[in-house]
């Protein structure tokens, strides 16, 4: 028809078979795989975030070195206070068992009189009848129990007579002249010490040879020995 106007061979060509157009330097359509670049092109972004590393690494290691004085400081106060304690409770049970230990030998030194009188009465008793016999008896079995729990709780009496006088252990009540014994020797006790586990619970009255004496010794000095060879007369 003359009317229609001409149409040629590329009017028959659809929109999607137009070539594509490249997208412009800046345009949203230049986003590849969602990186965000300027219109130069050059990631800002990441150059910031690597030059903020450096920094962040920084803080964090002084951080770290804060934290480690920190655990250090608790750690040293923790070993001071286990050691205080420790120290406390060494302290709290040896003054607990000095305690105990006082009032032990307080006790033990109230009953050590008692003690005292059932040896002179057994020293004394001389039973002749069967009555009599019966009651040393009993007595004897009394005396056999407290020595017994004495015993038991580490009591122990001092043997001192022919020992070294000791003031540690001994108090001197008399001295006298002895030719059995030498000087400082002990010739007879008086009353009865007693120890405590080592400790001493009373002291022995004791009586303490003083040796010969002068005048003895001073003849004995004098006389002459029969194995000394004597001299010719002349």
């Amino acid at each position: 028809m003359s009317g229609d106007p001409a149409v040629g061979p590329e009017s028959n060509i659809g929109s999607d078979q137009l070539p594509s157009q490249p997208p412009a330097p800046g345009s949203a359509a230049g986003l590849e795989g969602g990186e965000a670049v300027d219109v130069a092109g050059d990631p800002q972004p990441q150059e910031a975030e690597l030059a903020q590393e450096p920094a962040a690494a920084v803080s964090l290691e002084a951080e770290l070195a804060a934290l480690k004085a920190e655990h250090e400081n608790l750690n040293g106060q923790y070993m001071r206070l286990a050691a205080d304690f420790d120290n406390f409770r060494k302290r709290q049970s040896r003054d607990s068992d000095d305690l105990r230990l006082q009032i032990t030998c307080s006790t033990l030194t109230e009953i050590l009189p008692v003690v005292d009188n059932f040896e002179r009465a057994r020293q004394q008793l001389d039973p002749q009848q069967e009555e009599a016999q019966a009651l040393h008896r009993s007595y004897q079995g009394l005396y056999k129990q407290l020595v017994d729990v004495f015993k038991q709780l580490g009591v122990a009496p001092m043997r001192v007579e022919g020992e070294p006088f000791d003031p540690n252990l001994h108090e001197a009540v008399l001295r006298a002249e002895s030719h059995e014994y030498p000087e400082d020797v002990i010739i007879e006790e008086l009353q009865r010490g007693y120890q405590l586990n080592g400790r001493v619970l009373r002291h022995a009255l004791v009586k303490v040879s003083m040796g010969p004496g002068p005048a003895e010794a001073a003849a004995d000095s004098t006389t002459p020995d029969p194995s000394t060879p004597t001299s010719p007369e002349a």
